[in-house]
């Protein structure tokens, strides 16, 4: 799916909520969306394992870490697992690993950060809420597209 962010606010500003800007895009693919399922969790990507294992064809994963600087929740075998079972992109409100191999795959990753260091393991964090960050609520079900101009979020398909 080829999108623009700038295009999709010029022809829905109305319908649209714009992330502010934070992101660094870290994936094989520039541009991405879909529908949106979520996970909460901080310093644990347990959830984030589970969710990449189901199919994801046409979703987004929406994964709000916490913002956290100091752990990964994303690294190469999870992206990889995503990619495996078609989900379109994971925008995560904190940290990933392995960028050089993540930016070869073909999923859209969008995160405030890289560090080494991955997470714990400890079944902690939440799926199927809505999560806030970035002034925009993120809710199941609604959608996103991203670019490398930003993240816009819609409770309705754009394209």
């Amino acid at each position: 799916m080829s999108i623009s962010t700038p295009d999709l606010c010029d022809a829905h500003g109305d319908e649209i909520q714009v992330v502010e800007p934070m992101f660094i895009n870290y994936g094989g693919r520039e541009h991405f969306g879909g529908q949106i399922e979520t996970i909460k969790c901080f310093e644990d990507n347990s959830f984030v394992r589970e969710l990449v294992a189901e199919p994801g064809y046409g979703k987004v994963l929406v994964v709000d870490a916490g913002g956290s600087m100091r752990r990964a929740c994303l690294g190469d075998m999870l992206a990889e697992k995503a990619v495996i079972n078609g989900w379109e992109g994971i925008v995560m409100f904190g940290c990933i690993r392995d960028v050089d191999e993540i930016s070869s795959l073909d999923l859209g990753v969008q995160a405030l950060g890289t560090h080494p260091m991955k997470t714990e393991k400890k079944g902690i964090g939440e799926r199927g809420r809505s999560v806030t960050f970035g002034g925009v609520t993120f809710r199941p079900g609604d959608y996103l597209y991203a670019d490398n101009n930003g993240i816009i979020v819609a409770d309705k398909p754009l394209t």
